[in-house]
């Protein structure tokens, strides 16, 4: 009989978070069409700071489509559509009064395949907070610019190189430099999509550190095929099954007690 995946709560210096804070955002009756086609039904579900929530499922299911709808990515895509509520601190991401870059700056997102801009390792960082108007002098970018790289944990290791080009450096570093072009912006929630799918078992392990230390600022959302990933790194598990949210909570409830046996089926390896 197949059983669970093996479950070790990860010792975290992060905050918890308060079982009556209102989330950071909320997605409420979340449908997304592309075409005719409908490929997510009825989400609802809360992002809280301080936590990582991760997204788990098939291939296909949904965790993607959702995740980008949680900072309009979707938008770019010419027949997609996407109805029912997503909030940010209460507002609507969909108030025709909400500037969509300013969007983007507050929920920041880091891809599966490392991104660096064709710029050097310097202009990647500093390449938001220039447009946001975020520093009025170059000492004050400068300073953005190490404080990021430091938060990726990857200021030791590119402090001389930072006039070189950004897609010089190793696959796991290309990815902590697009985490710290992301919360050079200062962010307040930050997705990632499969961000450690493309890199080593070392470069990974790094990621999931970093990931760990984010918390303490950020609200993060992770979509993930690896369910050793998830119950490394999240404190809430949500499983998307053919575009259904079936089951949310705890990640170690989902893992070690799921209440519906689709959930069940696929922690075990029974599917997926």
């Amino acid at each position: 009989m197949n059983q669970p995946i093996a479950f070790t709560l990860k010792p975290t210096s992060a905050p918890a978070v308060a079982v009556d804070s209102p989330p950071k955002m909320s997605a409420r009756g979340v449908d997304v069409f592309y075409g005719e086609k409908q490929a997510l039904f009825d989400v609802d579900i809360d992002i809280h700071r301080n936590r990582v929530t991760a997204l788990i499922g098939p291939s296909g299911c949904g965790k993607s489509t959702f995740i980008r709808c949680l900072n309009r990515m979707n938008d770019v895509i010419a027949d997609a559509r996407v109805r029912g509520s997503i909030t940010l601190d209460g507002q609507d991401i969909h108030d025709p009064g909400l500037d969509v870059v300013s969007l983007r700056a507050r929920v920041g997102m880091v891809f599966q395949k490392p991104n660096p801009f064709p710029k050097s390792v310097y202009e990647n960082v500093a390449y938001g907070p220039r447009i946001h108007g975020l520093a009025a002098s170059r000492g004050e970018l400068d300073d953005i610019v190490r404080a990021s790289l430091e938060r990726a944990g990857l200021w030791g290791e590119v402090a001389e190189r930072l006039n070189e080009p950004g897609t010089s450096l190793s696959g796991g570093q290309q990815q902590r430099l697009c985490i710290a072009r992301a919360i050079a912006v200062d962010p307040e929630v930050i997705l990632m999509d499969e961000p450690c799918s493309a890199l080593d078992p070392i470069a990974t392990a790094r990621i999931e550190e970093l990931i760990d230390e984010l918390r303490l600022n950020f609200a993060i959302v992770i979509v993930t095929h690896s369910m050793q990933q998830a119950a490394r790194v999240s404190q809430h598990t949500a499983f998307f099954h053919l575009g259904k949210l079936v089951e949310q909570g705890p990640t170690e409830q989902i893992f070690t007690s799921p209440r519906d046996e689709r959930t069940q089926g696929y922690v075990t390896g029974r599917f997926g």
